[in-house]
């Protein structure tokens, strides 16, 4: 045994040994990685490569270290946030060495990414690009998300192509019947007659009021569409929307036709335009060309001693710290806190891009807002969705700014009930209880809630939907009967919310910075930064090997697997309901515009 003890500790030691050894030569390839890559460069006449290939979040607050070792071996560019496209963007409509822009590659919306309230603020960008230089856009086919940033410049599509001009639809699915099917119960107390994010759940089809929601969601923002491609290809909203009604999808000859693309040529046409634009070359060259993640590396940042701080508030609300993708009650009231006692940072800017979700965790956060203001500037800026529990957290701010296309509102509170106990019984599954009260146990999932239980959880909702319409009226200036006549749950487009008040301005991300700095009286001495300090390479690498942190590769979806991806969204969005109280803020089910 004494021999065992040794051997079996010595293969301990030895695995642990070759452990240690093996992540310090990690660590020191990721370090040599970083430290020694060299920096891209951008060559003369160069062509900016705008793959929209991708998914685009509002932020990415850190490099993956495998992103790094896969740029090392040829593996491509990383993903980018709105906030580094923009400012690549930005740089490029002044940078000499850029002699065009380059669009291809079609958007792969995931999570609250790449959303119309992000297309917006790179369209613009673009539009400032094209005012100076080319922008040009090819591709096989072109998606309406694609093409509203296409549109923008000169747009070429291959022979074999496609173009939707097909207006906006969502088509939520529902799990009503099913739970019924397998029993699993749901009970809902809830205000607010849009509030519809437990329909999915309860019904097998939208309510009325949420249809009418909806329809009025997809008008706004299609009507931007509409206006916004109409101003840039010299048609009518009316043309297009004739367009959406009769035809749908346009082929590349009549897509030419209608005036939507410049040209119908294959790939080989278009790479041989691409090297006049950089200035010539044999036909077996490449184009002078950069990639604009690489690109983006070579943007140069002001420094300052004052600072205007942008925190991203990007995902679900949830109680705690949360995981990667959603915003944790605690981490972000921390952040907020850190920076207010930041003498360096003078403002603070707040990103929002979140659909909300537990009203605790959004009252915590809600409250940080309150006391940061009170000692320096905060700004809010809107992204694709800042609704329930994202308009709870933003409500305080100095201004709100939004999109057109952000959806916002949604104030009205929910809570969602679930219980299992006829699956568990028709599977030979039975519960017992003991208690000394009769309120001892209403979260229980084992039975349906009593009418007492019931009773009491819908007067928890009604008071903080209560308070939700009194910190609304405060902090907007509105009559609080005015505040529950636009309430009730329902969401709004950006534009309809600049006119109900509840927001103070159209405007992106760039125009709240420099809001914040003039409220600071910063002047244009200032430097901005992401909130949240930055990671050693220790958490960067733990961080790589959590599954759940880790970036998924981005796919065509065929039919199955949109239809499995949406209901993955579902589960997902059951698993982050957290509340202590059982109590959200959350926005009408994920509005998905296809």
């Amino acid at each position: 045994m004494k021999e065992f003890l040794k051997t079996f500790f010595a293969v301990v030691l030895a695995l642990c040994a070759f452990t240690a050894l093996a992540l310090v030569l990690v660590f020191g390839f990721v370090a040599a990685v970083g430290s020694s890559a060299a920096k891209p460069e951008v060559p003369a006449k160069a062509v900016l490569v705008f793959n929209l290939g991708t998914n685009i979040p509002d932020h990415v607050r850190d490099d993956d270290p495998r992103a790094a070792l896969q740029r090392a071996f040829g593996g491509g560019g990383r993903e980018m946030g709105l906030d580094e496209v923009l400012a690549a963007l930005r740089h490029a409509a002044k940078d000499d060495r850029i002699a065009a822009v380059y669009l291809t590659g079609n958007l792969r919306p995931q999570g609250y990414g790449s959303g119309f309230a992000a297309l917006q603020e790179i369209r613009r960008a673009l539009q400032d690009v094209a005012a100076k230089k080319p922008v040009i856009a090819y591709d096989m086919s072109f998606a309406k998300r694609d093409y509203y940033l296409a549109s923008v410049g000169k747009v070429y599509l291959n022979p074999a192509g496609e173009l939707e001009v097909n207006g906006l639809a969502s088509e939520p699915m529902f799990y009503g019947d099913a739970f019924a099917k397998y029993g699993v119960q749901v009970q809902v107390t809830r205000v607010g007659k849009f509030k519809s994010a437990v329909e999915p759940f309860i019904l097998d089809k939208m309510s009325p009021e949420n249809r009418q929601q909806v329809q009025a969601l997809l008008d706004d923002v299609w009507g931007e569409w509409k206006n916004d491609v109409a101003k840039s290809r010299n048609t009518t909203a009316d043309a297009l929307q004739t367009l959406a009604d009769t035809r749908g999808i346009l082929d590349a000859e009549d897509a030419q036709v209608a005036g939507l693309i410049d040209g119908v040529q294959p790939f080989d046409g278009m790479l041989a335009d691409l090297k006049k634009l950089g200035g010539g070359g044999d036909r077996n060259s490449a184009f002078s060309q950069i990639d604009l993640s690489d690109y983006a590396e070579l943007v140069p940042t002001a420094t300052a001693k004052a600072r205007v701080a942008v925190v991203y508030a990007e995902g679900e609300i949830v109680d705690g710290d949360g995981q990667p993708g959603q915003i944790g009650g605690d981490s972000l009231a921390r952040e907020l806190r850190r920076l207010r006692q930041d003498s360096s940072v003078k403002a603070v800017v707040l990103r929002v891009n979140s659909p909300g979700g537990s009203a605790a965790a959004s009252d915590l956060i809600q409250r940080e807002v309150i006391l940061t203001r009170q000692a320096k500037p905060l700004v809010v800026s809107m992204g694709t969705v800042a609704a329930s529990g994202g308009y709870w957290i933003s409500t305080y701010g100095d201004r709100i700014f939004a999109e057109p296309g952000t959806i916002t509102g949604s104030i009205g509170v929910f809570g969602m009930l679930p219980n299992v106990q006829k699956l568990a019984n028709d599977h030979g599954i039975t519960f017992d209880e003991v208690t000394t009260a009769k309120m001892a146990n209403p979260m229980t999932i084992a039975r349906p809630k009593t009418p007492e239980e019931l009773a009491r959880i819908q007067a928890l909702v009604d008071r903080i939907y209560d308070q939700f319409l009194t910190k609304v009226s405060e902090s907007r200036g509105i009559p609080k009967d005015g505040v529950n006549e636009i309430a009730q749950g329902r969401v709004w487009s950006g534009e309809r919310a600049l006119q109900l008040h509840l927001v103070d301005e159209i405007g992106g991300l760039q125009d709240a910075i420099r809001y914040a700095a003039t409220k600071a009286n910063l002047g244009s001495d200032y430097e901005v930064t992401s909130g949240g300090g930055p990671k050693t390479t220790m958490q960067k690498l733990l961080e790589s090997l959590n599954d759940e942190a880790r970036p998924r590769p981005i796919i065509k979806a065929g039919p199955f697997q949109q239809m499995m991806d949406q209901a993955r969204s579902s589960y997902d969005q059951l698993s982050s309901l957290n509340d202590p109280n059982g109590v959200y803020a959350r926005m009408p089910m994920d509005l998905v515009m296809k």
